[in-house]
């Protein structure tokens, strides 16, 4: 059987900015004092969840915890993960991502560990800066708190093929991308457009994902309205009455 791969990207608390691998042929417990990813949280019990792999899904656990494990905002004992779930463990708030590509490979910096619990290449410790704004979407995570670097050697661009900003090209200089009314990285004059509308998050050539930010009007992903979607090269983005193409290249 094929191993499903994924990763945890740590959005708030101790570990803020770090990524984690999951494999579907693993388990991977949380904990504060025992486990295979400690957490320096009084919150966090000494074995708090854990995450395996399970008729085709990634699968929570909870231990037992004493303040317990929120997915997407509800207490759970067992869930199913769904990509794009978001995974609360004390001050910690984690979104699954799944995907064929692990992150690490992309990266020629032999300071990366190549341990499967340790995949940070789109870390630069030195240059994250948490923006710090506590600004929350509607109905949604929010987007990661710092800048990702794009992966080497991949370029990544987003065309406008449809809406008032048609013909505009917009290159992505950093590998999280958000999509605004006249904001963001990609500022587009659609009024149907929210200020903070989407993002769009490339950690590996094959692991392009699109999330919505709570827009007003929803976001599109080839013609399909959307929380989370992994995209792919040629895939098409809606927001507003505007349609932009991704064109990923090596």
């Amino acid at each position: 059987m094929a191993i499903v791969k994924g990763f945890l990207q740590f959005i708030s608390g101790p570990r803020a900015g770090h990524t984690v691998a999951v494999r579907s042929d693993q388990v991977l417990t949380l904990g504060r004092k025992r486990g295979d990813l400690l957490l320096d949280d009084p919150l966090v019990s000494g074995a708090h969840c854990r995450i395996k792999f399970s008729d085709g899904a990634f699968i929570l656990e909870d231990l037992g915890s004493t303040n317990g494990t929120l997915v997407d905002n509800q207490l759970v004992r067992e869930v199913r993960l769904v990509p794009g779930a978001e995974i609360r463990v004390g001050a910690s708030r984690i979104v699954l991502f799944v995907g064929d590509e692990d992150p690490v490979s992309h990266t020629s910096d032999p300071s990366v560990p190549s341990s499967h619990l340790d995949i940070a290449w789109l870390l630069d410790e030195e240059l994250v800066e948490l923006r710090g704004s506590g600004e929350r979407t509607r109905g949604t995570t929010d987007v990661i708190s710092q800048d990702l670097r794009l992966p080497p050697g991949l370029n990544a661009v987003v065309e406008v093929v449809a809406g008032q900003d048609a013909g505009k090209v917009f290159r992505f200089t950093r590998g999280n991308v958000t999509f605004g009314r006249r904001q963001g990285e990609v500022p587009l004059s659609d009024v149907e457009v929210s200020r903070r509308h989407a993002v769009v998050e490339v950690f590996g050539r094959e692991m392009i994902f699109l999330r919505d930010l709570g827009s007003t009007n929803g976001t599109y992903h080839n013609g399909r309205r959307i929380s989370v979607s992994k995209l792919q090269s040629g895939d098409t983005i809606g927001c507003g009455k505007t349609v932009l193409k991704l064109q990923v290249s090596r």
